[in-house]
């Protein structure tokens, strides 16, 4: 007798859970889209920038420049306009919502700017004689390196959601999304070197690589906040200088803080 009453609370037990199970089933749409647009802050590795001109018998280099960014949205946010500051978008689509796979459009409005006043080793050639020195790196002496209107990472992005926390009714959640992508960088290059200016010019100017971490807080299922931090490894070339070209490559460490929506396609389906 003892032993049917505990098969039987068993077998209630299972069914009590299965039934719970059932009633709180997630429900995900067949896909879904989702758009952000936020701002950015960036630290930067220290970087050479490879001149070269043939014309004028240069080719050398500024070793272990020091750069920073130029946010923009740190004063009179609500006064400029809002594509001044450093900013960001994303554009992606849930291709599986069940098991958070995903693609993403990932381009980021990030600007460097060789730091001045700052003493810059140059070695190499210039007209033709070999040179190992230190110039100040100054506006006012003739140097300037401006990728002002944008160092500009495009990503193509491979995107995993993780869920971590969730309300029963689904009006608040918290989730993890892991991002890793390669693109083309678009910079704005404004540049002038021993008083030689190029014309500011937007440019396809090489390639990038990235990762990203970011936590997403989706408020009554559409509306979402997100934080990131991201690694960025931008290698620029052929960019247009005067009378040649440069080349330069650095590590960026970027903080993103986005609103956005979410777009869901399709009725919601438990699964």
């Amino acid at each position: 007798m003892q032993k049917k009453g505990y098969y039987l609370i068993v077998l209630g037990m299972i069914f009590f859970s299965t039934v719970v199970s059932a009633q709180t089933k997630k429900k995900y749409p067949k896909s879904e889209w989702y758009i952000s647009w936020g701002y950015n802050t960036e630290w930067y590795t220290r970087s050479n920038v490879h001149i070269n001109q043939p014309e004028l018998g240069n080719d050398y280099t500024f070793n272990r420049i020091k750069g920073h960014d130029k946010k923009g949205w740190d004063n009179r946010l609500f006064r400029k306009a809002i594509s001044i500051p450093q900013y960001n978008y994303r554009l992606g689509y849930l291709f599986n919502p069940q098991k958070g796979w995903g693609v993403e459009i990932n381009f980021d409005h990030t600007k460097f700017i060789f730091e001045d006043g700052q003493d810059a080793s140059l070695t190499g050639k210039r007209n033709g004689k070999a040179i190992d020195t230190t110039v100040r790196f100054s506006k006012d002496d003739g140097f300037y390196y401006y990728l002002n209107n944008g160092a500009n990472f495009l990503l193509f992005n491979l995107v995993k959601r993780y869920e971590l926390i969730s309300t029963k009714d689904g009006n608040l959640k918290l989730d993890f999304l892991g991002k890793a992508g390669i693109g083309p960088v678009i910079p704005h290059v404004e540049n002038s070197f021993f008083g030689g200016a190029n014309t500011p010019h937007f440019q396809l100017g090489g390639w990038n690589v990235g990762l990203e971490a970011t936590v997403k807080a989706t408020f009554f299922k559409y509306a979402f906040l997100e934080y990131a931090n991201k690694l960025d490894y931008a290698r620029y070339s052929n960019l247009k200088i005067y009378k040649g070209t440069a080349k330069h490559a650095f590590g960026t460490y970027e903080m993103i803080m986005s609103i956005g929506v979410n777009l869901p396609v399709g009725k919601r389906t438990a699964l």
